[in-house]
């Protein structure tokens, strides 16, 4: 097996609340507690273990996701009424890029969350 990304940990100001909001919108499983964390895995064994016990710094994660997928997704983030970006720096606001499709949108502590359809350099 080679290397592969197992999980990251996440801050956060409220690691239930952003870790829900994150399962909800990529419409993922409920996030599990564990140890400290609250986990959301990814369809590809990855997870995010939010951790609420220092302050957040801001983050950014990106995923990969299909075109059905991101149909879906993009229609819980507008469905809750949420901005979103077409750009990292937040200059393009309400649009998505052309790269694939991709947006960005903020969760609850602020990270910028990136989801597209093409990795960028295909």
């Amino acid at each position: 097996m080679g290397v592969q990304l197992n999980h990251t940990i996440v801050p956060a100001q409220d690691k239930q609340a952003s870790a829900v909001f994150l399962a909800e919108i990529l419409g993922l499983d409920p996030p599990k507690a564990f140890g400290p964390f609250v986990c959301v895995e990814t369809a590809n064994g990855v997870s995010l273990d939010y951790d609420d016990r220092s302050g957040p710094a801001h983050h950014h994660y990106a995923f990969l996701v299909s075109e059905a997928e991101f149909d879906a997704i993009f229609a819980r983030v507008t469905e809750r009424g949420l901005t979103y970006w077409a750009d990292p720096g937040h200059q393009q606001e309400n649009r998505i890029n052309d790269h694939g499709r991709g947006f960005y949108f903020e969760d609850p502590s602020g990270h910028n969350m990136e989801v597209l359809t093409r990795p960028y350099g295909s």
